[in-house]
């Protein structure tokens, strides 16, 4: 009797019926697909002749203000001002940050970096290439390489302390002639009309202040306050981020991100210098055991280390006792703008993604080089709705991208988590499993995660591939009612995890961009 490898068999039919599942999904898909139109709302805008009584005129030395200089604003500022535009920029604080995620770079996010000439801001701050991921479930482990072969030896990816990162591009950006770089909080938009036409800050010195330039990119952050003025924001926190630092320790897999498939949710491990490693415990829902009283040591000790590989547990041991113990709620928000005259959003303020796959940075980089490139054959953008008009392509445009790695985010983070239905803990084994089975089976999803094939429609196939791969494993060998019933609900599970995060990306422009009137704006006739 010839045995066949349940592996090979699940793999051929993960393939197969994922092919079929695939042409299932777009006839629902084009079905459900609905134009919405929202009404505009400005909850943080203020006329301008509430202030001053009369308009002043534009700023004669300022082209674009840049609100923020975190990841997107301090690289969109040397960006936009090596292109000739006069950028004035205004920071909350231009301190050096100090925060436990924003710290890993994917491969695709790095070459982002090298088309907007900024690859120099990660070199002298101890940064550390990584090549890819390692993944751990129940004492087994799984490599999962970047695909790189096709690149130059410099690509990678690429971890780091956030707040040098921010630091370095900052200080390329203030190096320039044509970039006035200022600390100040920003409070609201100044509006005319239904147009900005700048914005009013308070300086480092408490002074109310007014400036006006034809263009406003609002990149103040997760918590902006801008925001509602320019998109509806519908912001999730699906769970909370424990931060840790391990010193001096080795991981298994050296240059390598890890991924620790714990419970009740993912355990992270990367490098972020030569001599220390981030931990981060993900913790689901919105609040995490109190630091304070004592309650977060205990479960760091009793329910997280005994999960973690042996050769991290002293060192994580050890950062415990240390009590350098930080916390950060994970947001997601899918990108809902209001185009607006004279304003556009951009970086967390305007997308977010649960931080799991480490996209944000990738995602915030594409999106400049998209906007860069729109910009460019514009001279003059004082004529604000037709600039306007054509920056809607930008939405569009900047899909492919943005939507893989934010459906991918959402729907590994649900998968990876520990779950007491039976159908949804086989899936996250089915993950696991195809993952671990090579090939095309986990350089498919990395190539996905780290940027290198923004495709979405790939991300479906191998997402329904590893539902299909699942049920495949239960039905291979003892094909009962119950298990047909279990692989049904499975397949089931799958769908309510993916579509609702396709449907708030945006249906047609996720899969049929081309069909979206914006996409083939040209620009503006000087």
């Amino acid at each position: 009797m010839v045995m066949i490898d349940q592996y090979i068999l699940g793999g051929f039919i993960a393939s197969l019926l994922g092919f079929v599942l695939f042409y299932n999904l777009r006839r629902e898909i084009i079905k459900k697909t609905k134009g919405t139109k929202i009404a505009r709302k400005f909850g943080s805008v203020r006329s301008s002749a509430a202030i001053d009584g009369s308009r002043p005129a534009v700023d004669g030395d300022t082209d674009i203000i840049i609100v923020g200089a975190g990841v997107a604003g301090a690289a969109l500022a040397c960006t936009l001002a090596k292109e000739g535009r006069r950028v004035r920029v205004i920071e909350r604080d231009l301190s050096e940050p100090d925060r436990i995620v924003g710290e890993l770079l994917q491969p695709g996010g790095y070459l982002k970096l090298i088309e907007l000439g900024l690859e120099d801001c990660v070199s002298e701050i101890d940064a550390q290439r990584v090549f890819g991921y390692a993944l751990y479930k129940d004492g087994k482990s799984a490599k999962l390489s970047y695909p790189l072969e096709k690149f130059h030896s410099d690509v990678s990816g690429r971890s780091f302390h956030n707040g040098r990162f921010i630091q370095r591009m900052r200080e390329k950006a203030a190096t320039l002639s044509n970039v006035r770089l200022e600390q100040g909080t920003v409070t609201c938009l100044v509006e005319e009309k239904g147009t900005v036409k700048g914005v009013q800050y308070k300086t480092k010195n408490g002074e109310e202040t007014t400036v006006y330039a034809p263009l406003t990119i609002v990149c103040d952050g997760c918590f902006s306050n801008l925001r509602r003025s320019l998109c509806t924001p519908k912001v999730e926190i699906p769970s909370c981020f424990v931060g840790l630092i391990l010193e001096n320790c080795e991981l298994p897999y050296a240059n390598h991100g890890h991924v620790v498939l714990g419970d009740p949710s993912p355990i992270l491990f990367y490098p972020i210098s030569s001599t220390e490693t981030r931990c981060l415990v993900d913790v689901p829902g919105q609040k995490v055991p109190s630091i304070a009283n004592g309650e977060m040591t205990k479960y760091l000790r009793t329910v997280v280390a005994p999960q973690i590989p042996p050769q991290l547990y002293d060192a994580f041991m050890a950062a415990i006792e240390k009590g350098n113990v930080r916390t950060m709620t994970n947001r997601s928000m899918p990108a809902n703008p209001h185009p607006t005259p004279g304003a556009i959003l951009m970086g967390d303020a305007f997308n977010m993604r649960h931080p799991l796959t480490g996209g944000g940075m990738t995602v915030a980089l594409s999106d400049i080089v998209v906007l860069r490139d729109l910009l460019r054959p514009i001279q003059n953008l004082n004529d604000a709705s037709t600039v306007s008009k054509y920056l809607e392509s930008f939405y569009t445009l900047r899909k492919p991208v943005a939507s893989t790695i934010n459906t991918l985010a959402g729907a590994l983070y649900q998968v990876f988590c520990a779950s007491s239905d039976q159908a949804r803990a086989e899936m996250r084994q089915a993950c696991f499993d195809y993952l671990s089975l090579g090939g095309i089976f986990s350089t498919g999803p990395i190539s996905l995660l780290s940027g290198l094939n923004p495709r979405p429609l790939s991300l479906v196939l191998h997402f329904f591939a590893v539902a299909v791969y699942g049920v495949g494993r239960l039905l291979l060998l003892y094909p009962s009612p119950r298990r047909l019933w279990l692989g049904a609900r499975l397949l089931s599970g799958a769908s309510g995890i993916i579509f609702p995060i396709i449907k708030a990306e945006g249906v047609r422009q996720m899969f049929f961009p081309a069909t979206v009137p914006a996409y083939y704006r040209a620009p503006p006739v000087n």
